[in-house]
């Protein structure tokens, strides 16, 4: 597995552990070195980015998890 798959592995895990009934769609390829991630609850959804290299270090790197994390539960809390 790639660093980058790695990465979206462990962003699914980390919505998953926020809250199990999100579905997340993560594009295969990064646009202008961000992903536009979809999150979706029920008949709400709301996309949110995340830059390439934030995704690369998401696995290792407990500051970039953190802040990612912090910007999962902010737009799960909207939907």
């Amino acid at each position: 597995m790639d660093e980058v798959e790695e990465g979206k592995q462990k962003f699914l895990e980390v919505v998953q552990e926020i809250d199990r009934s999100v579905q997340i769609v993560i594009p295969v390829t990064p646009s202008n070195s961000m992903f536009l991630i979809s999150l979706t609850k029920g008949p709400n959804r709301k996309f949110i980015t995340v830059p390439e290299d934030d995704i690369i270090d998401l696995p290792h790197e407990a500051s970039i998890r953190t802040k990612v994390t912090k910007v999962i539960k902010d737009a799960i809390a909207a939907l």
